[in-house]
């Protein structure tokens, strides 16, 4: 693979600024720098956040590559295809859509080795340097380890790591490197930041103390009523619905007991794939739909009869805080998942179980009968998870040395 580390042309997609517009002198604006996920791609805990911080941030996000391995599969050519289209052409956010700036600096697909680790940091240290407007009176906020050797190497206002999963366990990424970078991100970082109690006790354990700042929730996006969604209603009922990442973390003897003992209706997989277990193809009542446009979410829980989380307990399921379960909740739909830490805060919300023959027989139960007023009455604590809310918390600890 031929890298041409010279041209860092067109690299960087023009914001939409619209309702995302930075208000006042742009020379003035807080300047916030976001590595992170793909923007646009899925929609993840930190794009909802940052979204809430257009209007008075200048916001450059930054697209990363390297948290797996790369593979002699469809997948990893999938990828590579998506960010050679991306270096080659950006692709600009849609006309309705308030967006930072969207850049894509090239990357090697890999921090195994010393020379790949310190290739990356040229990279990136080149890019921001001559791609992004004054990082040093930037805050930087970062997702993901792969920019730890970054702390050294360029100069910025304050360093901002929120840990939003553990992801030298998740199944399919590159678990060494991972865990080392993060580990020195923890110990540099000038302010630590958690998705959860269990992931801030993570930071604990490596030494440092994290502030929480929990998931929010969209309502009004959620409390609308649409019509059920027609490739949810085609379906034969009652349907069972997971939506999210198809995955090894879904728990395949779950979904075996539970195809095994309906005995009429769908079970239904909504959203991306990687790597799922192959024995999902052995389900007689089991329909993979693939991915959908989250403005479409609602409709398609309007559609269903019971929304399910069938994840596997694992280290990976242990530590991480599922962006749909306050999504599930507020659609007011029975909701049964597997009892994690995650899930903790908001049992009396939904049934939570430990087995599969618990777990078949809330199912079962379930779709017979409506959400429990009890349940829906603990829903209600919802109103107080908003992200706009969630991102006045982020805000005070980006810039907290500032007039807020």
């Amino acid at each position: 693979m031929m890298l041409h580390i010279k041209d860092d042309r067109a690299e960087c997609s023009p914001s939409r600024r619209g309702s995302g517009a930075v208000k006042g002198d742009s020379e003035a604006a807080r300047r916030l720098i976001v590595f992170s996920d793909d923007w646009g791609r899925h929609p993840s805990s930190c794009q909802h956040l940052v979204r809430h911080l257009l209007d008075d941030c200048q916001v450059t996000w930054i697209n990363t590559i390297g948290t797996r391995s790369p593979r002699v599969d469809f997948a990893t050519a999938r990828r590579g295809f998506e960010k050679l289209t991306q270096w080659k052409r950006p692709r600009p956010a849609p006309a309705h859509e308030s967006a930072p700036r969207v850049c894509n600096p090239l990357m090697w697909p890999g921090f195994r080795t010393p020379w790949q680790r310190g290739l990356n940091r040229r990279l990136l240290q080149r890019f921001l340097q001559r791609r992004v407007d004054r990082p040093d009176d930037s805050t930087v906020l970062t997702t993901i380890p792969v920019v730890a050797d970054l702390l050294d190497a360029v100069s910025v206002r304050r360093w901002v790591y929120f840990c939003v999963d553990d992801f030298s366990a998740w199944p399919g990424l590159d678990s060494r490197p991972l865990r080392e970078m993060e580990a020195k991100l923890v110990e540099r970082a000038d302010c630590l930041i958690a998705a959860g109690d269990n992931l801030a006790a993570r930071m604990h354990k490596l030494g440092r103390e994290a502030t929480v700042i929990t998931h929010g929730i969209d309502l009004d996006h959620w409390s609308q009523s649409p019509a059920p969604d027609p490739m949810i209603q085609s379906l034969p009922g009652p349907v069972v619905l997971f939506w999210g990442l198809i995955d090894r973390r879904l728990d395949i003897e779950l979904l075996i007991a539970l195809n095994r003992r309906m005995t009429a209706g769908t079970i239904a997989l909504v959203g991306p794939e990687q790597n799922p277990d192959p024995a999902l193809d052995q389900l007689s009542r089991l329909r993979r739909l693939g991915p959908v446009p989250y403005s479409r979410l609602p409709a398609i829980a309007a559609a269903a009869d019971v929304l399910i989380m069938p994840y596997a307990d694992l280290p990976v399921t242990r530590a991480m805080q599922p962006l749909k379960l306050k999504e599930y909740l507020a659609t007011g739909k029975p909701v049964v998942t597997r009892r994690l830490p995650a899930i903790a805060p908001w049992e009396n919300g939904l049934d939570a179980v430990e087995n599969a023959d618990d777990f078949v027989a809330a199912v079962l139960a379930r779709v017979k009968m409506e959400t429990p007023p009890s349940q829906l009455t603990a829903r209600c604590a919802l109103a107080n998870e908003s992200w706009r809310e969630k991102a006045a918390d982020l805000r005070r600890m980006l810039f907290w040395d500032e007039t807020t």
